[in-house]
């Protein structure tokens, strides 16, 4: 037994299955964590990361099973299995010394309460407190977890917040029982830099403060370098490799931790193609890693963007007439060179979606001028912007949420050829479908599966596909790999470029990980509160920012430590 005051939580030999005969997803797992110290676990989707946080919190989905494992919970009265107790005792410890922040705040809040409510439940459950005096230690936890206008928030409800004030609000649910351990898993994937740099300095905060254990889980080993005293790397439920942090990166021992720090894109190297972790392990990749990419001067201008303007109501009088706008894009001009990809950068709320859906007119333009290849399309009506859809495309952050879940891949790939009429018959859809899935890597075998039956990376190379269909010229990627791993985000990078090479397309790349943005973009705009802060050649603005806030947002980005 361990006997030291600073011990917290000893996880021996977990072992999580789908079944009796299944493949083990989580085997022989185990850990020790000290109060105020953090481990931090890192892997990719399926690694098991999660399932191994979820059986601390006694929520593994339907069907998983803990087959072997000890979790013990320590505190000055002994410890407490956590694996191994009745759902009535592991009610009263999760949210109350055990506590979890999950990885997309707006499925984890109920949109039907207002965010107080939500976190006086939480506090009123498990301190048996009154209405009013929940409702005040919430407003200080909204205080403590630096919420603007905490009074306010207690009644708004989660789709009136940003994605970092949501993620406020589930570290305030958290701490509110004030836990001795505080599990977050991938707290920060799709937030903006300064967001995710402050997000951090909170959680450091609050854990030294509490002196509590923190379980960080992540697929980022850059991030994960700033965050954890200890780290983890999990791979198809088997951990591979643990130690310190230190001695983890300075002198990873395994292929695949190699390969993780190998994937994510970093701002002082510009490889021709990023490397895998299947082509890692193989050995296939490494040639061309330290490769410098290629960037030819582009003169053909493609697309023309003159004092645009996009305005949205933000108060109406009783007869729903605008009285006041938000300037969602005020006064911005720039051009597309035929053949290139232009970065788009900014925190969110700064516009930047906004801007390519104005550029492609699925947004109401206010005033301005989309001039495309030559022609002024700004007046154009939908039945007009009809035959430019085809050379016009978008692909959006969520492949899962773009895809209709009733349609198979087949259905799906067949839609915008119908709808274009760019086939004459079965014969000539089905060879176009099959060509265009072997091109972005999908077996043509699973064109009539549904959505559901395939991983993320798979999902997004499925919209990709869709986007392709109709042979675009320009497409606007926006935040296309921001929710994937770095391994498969690397994957679909690749695929990205290579396509603008085979088929001469040029891109708009819209991206908070302004490390993604550089290795991907010739130019870069970077965008604040609807406006162009900076707009140039990235190489440069990345060596020697103009812009205070460029800079601000470059510092910001969670690079890997040297060690």
């Amino acid at each position: 037994m361990m006997s030291s005051k600073n011990h917290l939580l000893e996880l021996k030999n977990l072992k999580i299955d789908f079944g009796a005969e299944s493949t083990p997803a989580v085997t022989g797992i185990g850990f020790t964590l000290n109060r105020g110290q953090t481990i931090g676990i890192v892997g990719e989707s399926g690694s098991g990361k999660s399932l191994t946080s979820l059986a601390l919190m006694g929520l593994l989905p339907k069907g998983a099973h803990v087959r072997s494992g000890i979790a013990n919970l320590y505190d000055d009265q002994g410890s407490i299995d956590l694996l191994n107790i009745p759902e009535s005792e592991i009610r009263k410890i999760r949210g109350n010394r055990v506590a979890m922040i999950f990885q997309e705040p707006m499925t984890s809040l109920n949109p039907v309460m207002t965010c107080g409510e939500q976190v006086s439940e939480a506090l009123r459950q498990h301190q048996k407190i009154g209405k009013s005096e929940a409702a005040q230690r919430t407003i200080e936890l909204f205080k403590d977890v630096e919420l603007p206008r905490p009074t306010e928030m207690f009644y708004n409800y989660p789709h009136q917040l940003s994605g970092g004030q949501k993620q406020r609000v589930m570290i305030a649910m958290a701490m509110s029982c004030e836990p001795d351990l505080l599990i977050a898993d991938e707290p920060t994937t799709a937030l903006d830099v300064t967001v995710q740099k402050r997000i951090l300095e909170l959680l450091h905060r609050l854990k030294t403060r509490n002196n509590m254990g923190l379980i960080f889980i992540s697929h980022d080993l850059g991030l994960i370098s700033n965050v954890a005293d200890q780290i983890l790397v999990m791979y198809r439920g088997e951990l591979l490799e643990s130690g310190k942090t230190a001695d983890v990166l300075s002198k990873p021992t395994h292929n695949y931790t190699r390969a993780l720090l190998s994937c994510k894109p970093k701002l002082n190297t510009n490889p021709r193609r990023l490397p895998t972790v299947s082509g890692y392990l193989q050995k296939s990749e490494i040639s061309v890693v330290h490769e410098a990419k290629i960037k030819e001067t582009k003169t053909s201008v493609l697309i023309e963007a003159k004092e645009l303007e996009v305005w949205y109501s933000s108060k109406r009088d009783w007869k729903g007439t605008p009285t006041a706008y938000v300037k969602a894009v005020n006064n911005v001009s720039f051009d597309v060179r035929r053949g290139e990809t232009l970065g788009l950068v900014g925190e969110s709320g700064c516009g930047k979606s906004t801007l390519g859906r104005a550029i492609l007119r699925l947004a109401t333009l206010h005033s301005g001028k989309v001039i495309y290849n030559g022609t002024d399309i700004s007046t154009f009506n939908e039945s007009q912007m009809r035959p430019l859809r085809k050379r016009m495309q978008l692909i959006f952050q969520d492949p899962y949420a773009s895809l209709n879940p009733r349609f198979t891949v087949e259905q799906a790939l067949k839609e915008p050829l119908m709808v274009h009429g760019l086939v004459k018959n079965r014969k000539e859809t089905n060879q176009k479908i099959d060509a265009i899935m072997d091109r972005v890597g999908l077996s043509s075998d699973g064109k009539g599966k549904y959505p559901h039956e395939f991983s993320g990376g798979q999902r997004q190379r499925i919209c990709i596909a869709r986007a392709l269909m109709v042979e675009p010229e320009f497409i606007v990627c926006d935040e296309s790999v921001s929710a994937l791993d770095v391994s498969v985000q690397a994957q679909v990078l690749n695929l990205l470029n290579d396509l603008k090479d085979d088929y001469g397309l040029t891109y708009i790349f819209i991206s908070h990980d302004l490390g993604v943005v550089k290795y991907m973009s010739d130019r870069m705009i970077v965008m604040r509160k609807g406006i162009i802060e900076e707009y140039g050649n990235t190489e440069e603005i990345y060596k020697q920012p103009s812009s205070a806030y460029t800079a601000m947002l470059i510092d910001a980005i969670p690079e890997l430590k040297d060690y």
